[in-house]
């Protein structure tokens, strides 16, 4: 069975004047994908997420979201969406409870799928001690697990959170990553962040936006494999015979030093030496309890894609 895709960009611009906001961005996502949107500051994010959400018109371009041609018709994709804007706004004299009771009512579910679905929420996002507390009270952390608790009222096929951590402490953003994490069983997540390490632990792929452009969609396995280093660390076993000269007529062989126990080797070429350089050292009777290829991680492959590298 084809997947299908659940979020389609094509060929979105969007103009502020004389101001270029996004230029030509192109992207499908599949369904039941947790995708990290990645970019510095000014690169456009929020503005995507915004006409994706419906809530701001392309200049130009194709947008589809569960379906829904968003561009022509933006009401519409709203049953199918959630949506957890950078600095979400709250009555604060209102409690947890009493603001996503409001929330239902905007999709107009009834009294008692609203009670279930408020009471459902609350406990998933660790609010039902202080369901009934006034939301001005509520820490940063717990305003954020609100924030995506209306988002999820709808049981939206679509997810889209922007900077849902960026002003969080270490515990507030660990609490919403593992929310996240359990989220993307059930729905599509779409989120923008420039906190790059949370995007590396819970994503299954990236896009990075510079200037209003894509400049790179892709997984993290094919992330690892396209900007990985030539370089393998072996832990060789002490009582273990190392003979080097077999090695170093290898064609794919560059280089390599030995540190204590640890041999590391710099390649020409990965893919045979992801291979090769394994079975040489069996075959001369090394002993080594550990073999692996540096990978790089996404703070590192943000930098080379964003200066070109």
């Amino acid at each position: 069975m084809l997947e299908m895709a659940e979020i389609r960009c094509q060929g979105v611009d969007k103009h502020f004047g004389s101001l270029k906001a996004l230029r030509g961005v192109t992207f499908e996502v599949k369904e039941r994908t947790c995708i990290g949107f990645l970019g510095p500051n000014g690169a456009g994010k929020t503005t995507t997420i915004k006409i994706l959400a419906g809530l701001a018109r392309p200049n130009r371009g194709e947008v589809e979201v569960a379906g829904v041609n968003v561009a022509n018709s933006p009401e519409k994709v709203r049953p199918y969406i959630g949506y957890l804007p950078q600095a979400p706004a709250f009555y604060n004299w209102m409690s947890g409870a009493e603001y996503l009771e409001f929330c239902a009512g905007l999709f107009k579910l009834s009294r008692k799928e609203t009670a279930k679905r408020v009471g459902e929420l609350l406990e998933r996002v660790g609010l039902t001690e202080a369901a009934h507390r006034r939301i001005g009270g509520y820490s940063g952390g717990m305003k954020q697990r609100l924030g995506i608790a209306q988002a999820l009222i709808n049981k939206p096929q679509v997810l889209f959170l922007d900077e849902p951590v960026s002003a969080l402490d270490p515990i507030g953003r660990h609490e919403v990553l593992q929310l996240i994490r359990e989220m993307k069983r059930e729905t599509t997540v779409f989120f923008s962040t420039h906190v790059l390490n949370d995007a590396d632990q819970i994503c299954d792929e990236v896009i990075i936006l510079q200037q209003g452009e894509v400049k790179l969609q892709a997984t993290l396995e094919e992330l690892q494999e396209r900007y990985a280093a030539p370089v393998f660390e072996i832990d060789i076993d002490q009582d273990s015979s190392l003979s080097l000269s077999s090695l170093q007529t290898q064609p794919w062989y560059q280089s390599h030093r030995i540190t204590g126990s640890v041999l590391t080797v710099v390649v020409k070429d990965v893919k045979t030496a992801k291979s090769e350089l394994p079975r040489l050292l069996v075959e001369q009777g090394t002993v080594f309890t550990r073999y692996q290829m540096q990978s790089p991680n996404l703070e590192q492959v943000f930098l080379q894609v964003v200066n070109n590298q």
